[in-house]
Parts: C-alpha cells; sequence; structure tokens
C-alpha cells in the first residue's frame, strides 16, 4: 500500500493537467524541472506534485495500451 497524497496535492496536480495536458509526460525528473519553473513551492512539494503527475500519466498510458488489444 502506497502513501496516501493530500488534497491540495490532488487539487493541484488536476488543474495543472487540465491546462496543459501536453506539458507533463510519465517522466518525474522532466516533470520536477517543468514544476519548479511553473510554480513557487517547496522541494517536497513540488517532489510529490510531479509524481502524483508522472502516476496518472503512466496510467493513462496503460489504459491507451489495453484498449489496443
Amino acid at each position: 500500500m502506497g502513501r496516501v497524497k493530500s488534497l491540495a496535492i490532488k487539487r493541484t496536480t488536476r488543474k495543472l493537467l487540465e491546462e496543459n495536458p501536453e506539458l507533463f509526460t510519465a517522466d518525474f525528473e522532466k516533470n520536477k524541472r517543468l514544476l519548479s519553473k511553473v510554480l513557487e513551492t517547496d522541494k517536497r512539494t513540488r517532489n510529490s506534485i510531479a509524481g502524483y503527475i508522472t502516476r496518472i500519466k503512466k496510467q493513462e498510458t496503460e489504459k491507451r495500451k489495453n484498449k489496443s488489444y
């Protein structure tokens, strides 16, 4: 069982993905660098948001891959 993300992290992530869905990818390091330019937050929050974005993008990729079969 993984760690639970706070509601603020989830809200911020959803808002960022709605505004810029093509900007973020399934690569954590790239998302982390992009977030440091977009948001003014502390390191822990930035990493948490970047990780959640990465997780969502990977899930979307899996859904597309499974639908193609």
